[in-house]
């Protein structure tokens, strides 16, 4: 198998870059990087995440399958724990 380097795999700055005085340097790069990063964690709008969904969406399935067919739920039980407990349910 050949991977072919195209423009995109390519480096677009110099591995070592010198810093001219009074020019941006590694350590104020970092500190804009860290304010960037602490600015969009601060800016969490309040999404409903996923797992919020799926567990109401669970709940709600339950709830109607419970509603629809309590009974025929309640047999299957019993008749699942009948052998454990000797046939007395």
């Amino acid at each position: 198998m050949t991977v072919y380097r195209t423009r995109l795999h390519t480096r677009t700055r110099p591995r070592h870059h010198r810093f001219e005085p009074g020019t941006t340097g590694p350590a104020s790069q970092r500190a804009g990087l860290r304010s960037r990063l602490l600015a969009r964690l601060a800016s969490d709008q309040g999404d409903v995440p996923g797992w919020v969904l799926i567990t109401l969406m669970t709940a709600g399935i339950v709830v109607a399958l419970w509603a629809v067919a309590s009974d025929q739920i309640v047999q299957i039980f019993e008749n699942a724990m009948a052998p454990f407990l000797g046939g007395s349910l």
